[in-house]
């Protein structure tokens, strides 16, 4: 036994086993070392993997999250898209509508002012009805309104063009005069009024040598007495004038008119002067003229024309008589028809 482990063949193969021996336990070894390395390895890329399935799916419901957003605000810029194309289409709308109503405004504030000017003759009101319609035209600043402004001013040149009659001073005269025919004296009166007293005047002077000399001073006594006499006499004669007075009167029923007739008579009065005023606004010139000359005719046959307030009353309306009505009034259709025909533009 000793001999054959002496052996080189033997020593080799013993050798050969030792070490296969220890490179299979090294073999197993290593083995062991990669299974355990691949086991931790593979349970590592399983949580690597369930990690990245997690992300994957957060990333998948965030993008889903994203695309519901996305699709969300598509839907909210097409709703707002469609909402400013139908806020433009109202303000449009409103602009069209704006302007139709200022125009409708218009047309009605010229006729109104063109029927005012026809039949009254109120030119200041037809230049202020002008005026205010080319104020709201100039806000819209559209070219559109040229024509009609135009129009406009044309006709408030022909306006500015006209003579000025002054209704208002005519009517204040025509108010005047009615105020005072309660207080006018008429021939029918128990005690007329007379004639204003001549004013005295003073003594001249007297010549002497070729100069003014002035007369020579009286005693007080005899200028007080001077003066009652005076005095006393002219009431005297002032009473002796009235105890019978002599008139020519070539209407004697003025003479006999009772005081409920002289009442009526100054309300008729009265009611001529106040259908005269009517006719100077509504510019009716023939009933203003008709109704002044009656006026003056029943001044002359039942008032005392003598008076200094009924020769006054007689003045004033010879004043009045003295306006011009006839003047041809202009009318307001160019600018009404550059109106109409604009809104009847489709």
């Amino acid at each position: 036994m000793a001999e054959t482990l002496q052996q080189p063949l033997v020593i080799a193969v013993i050798t050969l086993g030792i070490l296969l021996a220890g490179q299979t336990w090294s073999s197993h070894n290593q083995v062991r070392n990669l299974r355990e390395e691949m086991a931790r390895r593979l349970q590592k890329g399983d949580a690597s993997n369930a990690e990245t399935g997690t992300i994957v799916r957060a990333a998948q419901e965030a993008n889903k999250e994203l695309q519901g957003k996305v699709g969300l605000l598509e839907n909210k810029a097409v709703e707002a898209q469609s909402q400013q194309l139908a806020l433009e289409q109202l303000y449009q709308d409103l602009s069209k509508n704006r302007d139709e109503w200022a125009l409708t405004e218009i047309e009605q504030v010229l006729s109104t002012a063109s029927q005012q000017l026809q039949l009254a003759g109120n030119v200041p009101g037809a230049l202020i009805a002008l005026q205010n319609a080319d104020r709201s035209l100039s806000r819209s600043d559209k070219p559109q309104f040229i024509t009609i402004r135009r129009a406009i001013a044309k006709d408030t040149e022909k306006l500015k063009a006209l003579p000025s009659v002054d209704s208002v001073g005519v009517a204040l005269r025509i108010d005047s005069v009615i105020a005072q025919v309660d207080m006018l004296p008429m021939l029918a009166d128990e005690k007329p009024t007379l004639p204003a007293p001549a004013e005295k005047k003073p003594k001249p002077k007297q010549m002497k040598g070729g100069k003014l000399v002035e007369p020579e001073p009286t005693s007080p006594w005899l200028l007080k007495l001077q003066e009652v006499w005076t005095s006393w006499s002219s009431e005297m004669w002032t009473d002796v004038r009235q105890l019978v007075r002599v008139r020519s009167v070539e209407t004697p029923d003025a003479l006999m008119l009772s005081p409920s007739q002289a009442y009526f008579l100054r309300e008729n009065l009265k009611l001529r002067l106040l259908n005269a005023r009517m006719a100077l606004l509504s510019r009716n010139e023939t009933a203003f003229r008709s109704d002044l000359i009656a006026a003056q005719e029943a001044l002359v046959k039942y008032f005392d024309v003598r008076a200094k307030q009924t020769q006054t009353v007689q003045a004033l309306l010879r004043q009045v008589q003295a306006s011009n009505l006839a003047i041809d009034m202009p009318t307001l259709a160019d600018s009404l028809n550059a109106v109409r025909n604009y809104k009847a533009k489709p």
